[in-house]
């Protein structure tokens, strides 16, 4: 491999880079858009839940009870209606998630230390957020239970026993269990998959069709050298918008970052180099660059988005399906990122996702300059 010719192969890419000032925006712009658009559109946070209450006791137990909810930051009480009519025609409508119905002698029966029921409707089409608004709603209708019958019980003179297990929870790295700090860095890694897919892989497919090709082959110019040419020519613009996607989670969404920089910049590398590496052996076997685009696009969007694990958890997925998900280099990268932005660990912790980043890597630069070959002869 001669460095003179892999130099005059990258100086020839970045000028066309420079030249085409269009796509150097779209390149530069594309990837802070998806990131703000998604990032703060997807959410799986589930608050400020939309309530409505049929309160049929009107005691002030029960105004109490309709008060914790109230209160809760999960919950916003919307409507206090007097029919079961109402209720169903909100829900229809989508007009409110839960209603919550306070049947007669709810107080009366909590009191007396018997069963005190209480009915929640809930609008089942979302299945997820549907049970989370459930867990949440049973937990603050137990817990407020539980005070009032050990508040009658004192009132009686009877002794108070204590609970037989008292379950503090921590939660650590994301205490406020906020998704963002879980999805931005998560769509760092398949935006820039996508990105990175589409800059490369038109490269080749343009050189046919603008006719270029041709004077390239002219030279003395080796396969290996053109192909790692241009890989390294838009690895510095791919690495552009990686920092791009890094000030953003960091400074705009506030995702905490406890980790090691120059690890995460080698991590960045690797995955770099892979995505760019695809997206050349897509446009060394298109023909057109349309055709190039579409491969690109969907070897890179569907595997990063459905099969990476930042939105979906792969373990609740078929087998076959798990399976698949090893061969998609956005799962090893989401993974490196959580870890280091929310958890702060580094090669020691995540060495396996690293050597598959760089087996992943090496393993599509030899195919790209394999087929590069084959296309030139």
């Amino acid at each position: 491999m001669s460095f003179r010719r892999l130099k005059a192969v990258t100086a020839k890419e970045l000028l066309h880079i420079v030249r085409d000032s269009r796509s150097l925006y779209l390149a530069l712009a594309l990837p802070l858009v998806m990131l703000l658009l998604f990032g703060f559109a997807l959410t799986l946070d589930v608050d400020r839940i939309l309530t409505d209450v049929y309160d049929q006791d009107q005691t002030p137990q029960s105004r109490e009870l309709i008060d914790q909810f109230r209160s809760s930051k999960y919950f916003q009480i919307e409507n206090h209606v007097h029919d079961y009519k109402v209720i169903e025609r909100n829900i229809d409508q989508n007009t409110v998630l839960l209603s919550i119905v306070i049947p007669k002698d709810f107080a009366k029966h909590l009191l007396a230390g018997q069963q005190a029921d209480v009915q929640m409707l809930i609008d089942g089409s979302d299945s997820n957020t549907a049970g989370i608004a459930q867990s949440y709603a049973e937990a603050i209708v137990q817990g407020f239970a539980a005070r009032m019958r050990s508040s009658a019980q004192s009132q009686r003179g009877g002794q108070v026993q204590g609970l037989a297990v008292d379950a503090r929870v921590r939660v650590w790295y994301n205490s406020d269990l906020k998704s963002k700090n879980f999805i931005v860095p998560g769509l760092i890694a398949v935006t820039m998959m996508i990105i990175s897919s589409m800059l490369s892989s038109l490269t080749i497919a343009r050189e046919w069709e603008n006719g270029t090709m041709e004077q390239l082959l002219s030279t003395p110019v080796r396969p290996r050298e053109l192909v790692l040419g241009k890989l390294l020519a838009y690895f510095g613009l791919g690495f552009a918008d990686i920092l791009i996607c890094l000030i953003v989670g960091v400074f705009i969404f506030q995702v905490p970052f406890r980790g090691n920089i120059w690890f995460l910049f080698l991590a960045c590398c690797l995955y770099l180099f892979g995505a760019l590496s695809w997206g050349i052996f897509i446009s060394a076997g298109a023909r057109t660059q349309l055709q190039a685009y579409q491969m690109g696009m969907l070897s890179s969007f569907l595997p990063g988005y459905m099969l990476s694990g930042f939105v979906y958890a792969i373990r609740e997925m078929p087998k076959v399906i798990q399976f698949l998900s090893y061969l998609v280099p956005a799962r090893y990268f989401v993974t490196i990122l959580n870890g280091v932005f929310l958890k702060g660990v580094g090669m020691r912790v995540l060495w396996f996702e690293m050597l598959m980043l760089a087996i992943y890597a090496g393993l599509v630069f030899v195919r790209a300059s394999s087929r590069m070959r084959q296309k030139v002869a």
